[in-house]
Formats: structure tokens, sequence, C-alpha cells
């Protein structure tokens, strides 16, 4: 018979700290939807976005699915890292590779809201902007103003970009710790998943289909910027008398 206490008091600090405050924001946001918008992460020239959003947005999710998958896996693979470097160092990689996932999708979407605006006046980029519509605008404007009004009203939610870093981890800490996953019917090596998956993310991303409401790019900056996270930790620990220095 399983002890819930138990297996609550295994949970090393800092994943159990992030599980608590992803699970309960959810059941907070579910009460109060409003939440969701108002900490989600807006385009940085959208007049909705404020500087807390960067952190706020990767505790709120878009639904029970998406919490599902990213609260398992930091359970799955965030409690072995922590293990591995202790709570500081864990609590310092989660959110150095949670704000990696923004700048990087950040940027992307910068450079598309560059592509949209081209040949555009600016007063009816400016309206998009601020959530107004431009129907009085010529139109041939039309279909890149609404592309910036999804930019610009539309908010990124979910902690997908630091899981993905504590993915990518695991890959770099146990390369050949075989996975069972549901939907590969053989193991596969931890360092072939992340390559895999890193590929597959990056396909999507470039893809782009109009559809695809996943942000790609912040899993992979979200990995980016895990990747040189721990080779910094590594190049410090080799020169450092084999201690970490951060």
């Amino acid at each position: 018979m399983y002890n819930r206490q138990n297996i609550l008091s295994n949970i090393p600090p800092a994943v159990k700290v992030l599980l608590a405050i992803n699970i309960g924001m959810f059941l907070l946001a579910s009460v109060k939807p409003e939440l969701t918008q108002a900490l989600g992460l807006y385009f940085f020239k959208s007049e909705l976005f404020r500087p807390y959003q960067i952190v706020t947005h990767m505790f709120m999710h878009g639904g029970f699915m998406h919490i599902l998958f990213n609260m398992y896996a930091l359970w799955l693979f965030g409690q072995v890292i922590e293990r591995v470097w202790g709570t500081k160092k864990f609590f310092i990689y989660y959110f150095v590779t949670g704000f990696g996932a923004v700048v990087l999708h950040s940027l992307v979407e910068y450079i598309r809201f560059k592509g949209f605006i081209d040949g555009v006046p600016t007063e009816y980029v400016n309206l998009a902007l601020s959530g107004k519509s431009s129907f009085n605008a010529p139109i041939i404007y039309h279909q890149k103003l609404s592309e910036i009004m999804k930019l610009a009203l539309i908010p990124t939610v979910g902690a997908s970009g630091a899981i993905f870093g504590l993915l990518l981890a695991f890959g770099m800490l146990y390369p050949n710790t075989k996975l069972y996953l549901m939907f590969i019917p053989v193991p596969i090596k931890a360092k072939y998943f992340v390559i895999g998956y890193g590929i597959l993310e990056l396909g999507l991303g470039l893809n782009n289909a109009t559809s695809d409401n996943v942000a790609h790019f912040a899993h992979l900056g979200g990995m980016l910027f895990g990747f040189i996270l721990i080779k910094i930790w590594q190049k410090k620990k080799n020169s450092g008398n084999g201690f970490y220095q951060y």
C-alpha cells in the first residue's frame, strides 16, 4: 500500500516547490481565467506586455494535458537532476533555461514581426499592436495586420522551456540511460531521444504551421541555454580543482 506522505517527502525541495506553485496557479486560473491572460507572456512590443510576465508565464498553463505533461517531466527528470546538482544549482539552471526560452522565442517573434510590418504604414502597425482593428486600412495590409494582432494579443504560457532544459540536462548527465516511452515501441538511449526531440522541434518551428499553437523555439531556447550553462559549469569545474563555481 502506497504511503502518500513518503512519496511527497522523497521529492527534493526545489522540484516540490515548483510542482506546488505550478499546480496551485493552474487551479487558481481555473477559477479566475483572467489570470492566464494577465500573467502570460506577450510579445514585447505589445501594449499588453509587462516585464514580470517573463517569470509569471512559466507558472501558467493552457489546459490540463499541458500541465500534466510538464509536471510529469518535472517530477521524472527534475528530481534526478536536483539530487545530482543540489537545490541551489537546480533552481539556477531551471530559471536560466526558462529565461533562455523567452529570449529565443522573442527573437523569432521579432523576426516574424519585422516581416509583417514591411511596407505597412506605422500608424496601422501601432493600431494592430494595441489590439485595435484596422479595417479602415487598405485591404492589401489586412493579412499582415491580422498577424501582427495575433502577436500582440495571444500570450505564451507554460514551463516547457525549462522542462526542455531539464530534458537536455538529463541527456547530458545520463546519455546512455534507456528510456521507455509510450509512443516508441523500443527503449531509446537518452542522448538519442534528446537529439531527436530537438531536431523535431526545430523542424516544427521552421514549418510554422498556422494551426500549430506550440512555441517550438521556446523549447529550443531552453535546450540551447541549458547546453551553454552546463558547458560553462563544466569548464569552471575543470579549472577550479574539482569544485563548481557559481
